[in-house]
């Protein structure tokens, strides 16, 4: 990972992004000799929010499973019925 401070990002920023988006490798951003802020790829960025996504619903249906909140497959379709249709 490339590790740029505050102010060279300021100086050039034009020269950092070309290389991100050559390097596709995460920029990380000091100030004061101590980390501030990631710079990633558009695509990464949203390519790790849909993981974020998935996995969230992944914890949520098991959360579901574990406090005993599930439905038989006809209790589903019938709760889910006025989508359905």
């Amino acid at each position: 990972m490339k590790i740029e401070l505050v102010t060279t990002l300021k100086r050039q920023a034009t020269k950092i992004l070309a290389e991100l988006h050559d390097s596709k490798e995460p920029v990380l951003i000091t100030e004061h000799g101590k980390p501030s802020a990631y710079l990633i790829d558009v695509q990464d960025y949203e390519m790790m929010q849909n993981r974020m996504e998935i996995l969230d619903g992944l914890s949520r249906g098991e959360a579901a499973i574990l406090e005993n909140r599930i439905y038989t497959q006809v209790e589903a379709k019938d709760k889910m019925s006025k989508w359905l249709k």
